[in-house]
């Protein structure tokens, strides 16, 4: 029986952008046992992915070195007895612990010049793999393997039992049908949607006969508050609900409406419609996964810069993005 470590990415929307690869190598290696090295608060996104075997607690922040840790954690690993390990991240440090923990298959792109780290080494064409899902997908195979296959969409599995269990906490129910907004980013300013669009969007919807909950994460609540101050009917779910409980409450929408964040892709790992705003970031690298996505973007001519503040001050790129827009592709995704 194969076992393969998976050195998994850190943020909601890479971790999520990773389950395809699970999927190509559960299908190679049916009875493989898979897994992830990741940090402990993705362990919500990794447990609804079926392919996964364990999740084991990365003890390091970003940017930590902490070698000594690395070093006694790639000891704990080597008893395992792991075939390969696959590292995502195109760090250095990542790669640190399948060297130290002697995994004999050590497979990643080449990343900040890992010559000797990782053995089982790739060179990346960004023009044949634009997009970071894809990426990943290709460290599933061998080098020199064609890619033919279509690539699947990501997926996370929804346990109904905990899902009702997560209404029954927050005192919330699924009727009337429920759109959900997402109007956080972590990543920056420049990839907000402003909070008025997002209140006057969220007004057309419950006057259409929709509730509207907003999720977001204790660093969200500014921009949640924002909108609920202007719009007092919305379900203000913004750190109230721990990352698991918005997963599977998220799993409830008739519609989501995202910026490019890690809560979108989540929204189209769940097969949820879904409606992604972007500003400062791009479609082509990040898309929305999911067969039923609208993205909306303005494509102005100083977009997108993938900078965390507009870097000419005025943030046309959302600014002008105006909520009828939205609302359009949100009917459009809706109509049946």
């Amino acid at each position: 029986m194969k076992r393969i470590l998976i050195v998994a990415p850190a943020w909601v929307g890479d971790a999520i952008m990773a389950q395809p690869l699970y999927a190509r190598l559960k299908q190679r290696h049916p009875e493989a046992e898979i897994d992830v090295l990741a940090p402990a608060w993705t362990r919500p996104l990794h447990a609804r992915m079926r392919e996964i075997s364990s999740t084991i607690d990365a003890p390091f922040g970003h940017g930590e070195l902490k070698l000594r840790t690395r070093w006694q954690l790639a000891r704990q690993l080597k008893a395992r007895g792991y075939d390969q390990a696959i590292v995502l991240p195109n760090s250095l440090k990542s790669a640190l612990v399948p060297l130290l923990a002697g995994i004999a298959q050590r497979t990643g792109w080449v990343g900040e010049m890992r010559y000797g780290l990782l053995n089982d080494i790739r060179e990346l064409d960004p023009l044949q793999l634009p997009q970071m899902v894809q990426r990943f997908y290709a460290l599933g195979d061998e080098k020199t393997a064609p890619r033919t296959e279509p690539m699947p969409y990501p997926v996370l599995t929804i346990n109904a039992a905990e899902r009702e269990a997560a209404l029954s906490k927050l005192g919330l129910s699924s009727e009337p049908p429920m759109v959900a907004i997402c109007p956080g980013a972590e990543y920056g300013p420049a990839k907000r949607w402003p909070a008025e669009h997002a209140a006057a969007l969220a007004q057309q919807l419950l006057a259409d006969g929709y509730q509207v909950w907003l999720f977001g994460s204790v660093k969200d609540q500014e921009i949640c508050a924002e909108i609920s101050a202007r719009c007092p009917q919305v379900v203000n779910l913004a750190g109230k609900t721990s990352l698991a409980e918005a997963i599977d409450l998220l799993s409830l929408a008739r519609v989501a409406v995202c910026n490019d964040s890690g809560l979108m892709h989540v929204a189209a790992a769940l097969q949820r419609p879904l409606v992604a705003v972007y500003g400062s970031s791009s479609p082509g690298f990040t898309p929305p996964l999911a067969i039923r996505a609208k993205v909306v973007t303005l494509d102005l001519e100083c977009s997108p810069c993938f900078e965390r503040v507009c870097p000419l001050g005025h943030m046309d790129c959302l600014n002008k993005l105006t909520p009828d827009r939205v609302m359009k592709a949100l009917k459009e995704l809706t109509k049946d």
